[in-house]
């Protein structure tokens, strides 16, 4: 089996409540040509952004399965209470819909605001209970009640990974809207070159100091994008955190994250050299086929980039990296393993009665 641990998904055009692009939350234009906010627009790079398209991209590309997280334009930071409430249950609703019409191809997470825990414990426990949705898409940092950004992984923030861990959830923690608190101007698209893994890097650095690892073993939490400098920064938090102990009062140490069973990261770091490095701090059992598609920092097909979906590790294994039954595993089984029994069992009988 080939699945994709991360991928996305645009609704059509026609799919998008009136209200949305009525209050300029979110929408796609009639041609699929750009998918639109209030003074900000991206273009629609791929025809595989859409349902059936997807389906016929995977179906081109071997693709047996795929876990499609949720928008990142829909975190709802920044909005009031009401509009944000209702463009989180819309994107939930969506991806739910996606999930039961398309159950054999698809595993699709939800997504919680948790600037306000209550409202995200209600909707935790609609996703999970009545759209039967098992992944939980997180972002890095989220603006709270009062307009502070703060860390996905604040004390505040607990009772939502209480119940996750509760549900034995897998969860995904992804990063968007860097621009809204880090001052510098956005050109060159620094916040998804560097910032967006400055940000990752930044949340599994709470995530570890505060043994989440431990403290919440139901849950299994992947990074997205490899955790990138997450790998590369391991050995100044260790200097830090024996260099200046004060400041680190009732933190656990980052060594004892790594290579934690509960800690997954992808494969989208774009190089191997990078992957080696998160191979040799975590071995392979923790990683998963991560493709991003259909975005163009994901791996998609692309002459300009000689790319394909599932690139990296091809050259991963070429050079020795990784041999075959490693292979497998990032493709399969550790996806799996991520995702749960319950849901991981649901995948396999499927892809097998499919493949019968």
């Amino acid at each position: 089996m080939r699945i994709n641990g991360h991928s996305h998904l645009l609704p059509y055009p026609e799919n998008i409540p009136s209200f949305m692009k009525e209050k300029e939350i979110f929408w796609v234009d009639d041609e699929r040509k750009y998918m639109l906010q209030k003074d900000w627009k991206r273009p629609v790079t791929h025809p595989s952004f859409f349902l059936d398209e997807k389906l016929e991209w995977m179906e081109r590309n071997k693709i047996d399965h795929a876990v499609v997280l949720t928008l990142s334009q829909l975190y709802g930071n920044g909005l009031r209470l009401e509009e944000m409430k209702q463009a989180l249950k819309f994107q939930n609703d969506f991806n739910a819909k996606v999930q039961q019409d398309n159950n054999e191809k698809f595993t699709c997470g939800f997504v919680l605001h948790c600037g306000f825990v209550r409202s995200a414990l209600w909707e935790m426990e609609r996703c999970v209970e009545q759209l039967g949705l098992r992944v939980l898409c997180l972002p890095t940092h989220y603006m709270d009640s009062i307009g502070t950004w703060r860390s996905i992984f604040d004390k505040e923030v607990e009772p939502v990974f209480e119940q996750a861990d509760k549900y034995g959830l897998a969860v995904e923690i992804h990063p968007y809207d860097g621009e809204k608190f880090i001052q510098l101007e956005n050109t060159a698209w620094r916040f998804h070159l560097v910032w967006m893994l400055a940000q990752c890097a930044d949340a599994y650095h709470f995530y570890t100091l505060n043994n989440f690892q431990e403290r919440f073993k139901n849950m299994r939490v992947c990074f997205a994008h490899g955790g990138q400098l997450a790998q590369m920064n391991l050995g100044r938090r260790i200097q830090g955190f024996d260099g200046r102990p004060d400041l680190f009062e009732g933190k656990t140490h980052p060594r004892k994250a790594v290579a934690h069973p509960n800690i997954f990261f992808d494969t989208l770091v774009h190089d191997c050299d990078s992957l080696e490095l998160m191979i040799r701090r975590n071995g392979t059992h923790q990683i998963i086929m991560g493709l991003d598609d259909p975005y163009p920092l994901g791996e998609m097909e692309s002459e300009r980039q000689s790319s394909y979906p599932g690139k990296l590790l091809d050259l991963a294994k070429e050079r020795g990296i990784i041999d075959e039954k490693q292979y497998d595993e990032i493709w399969c089984d550790n996806v799996l393993k991520w995702l749960g029994i319950e849901r991981a069992d649901q995948i396999k009988e499927m892809i097998s009665k499919n493949q019968n």
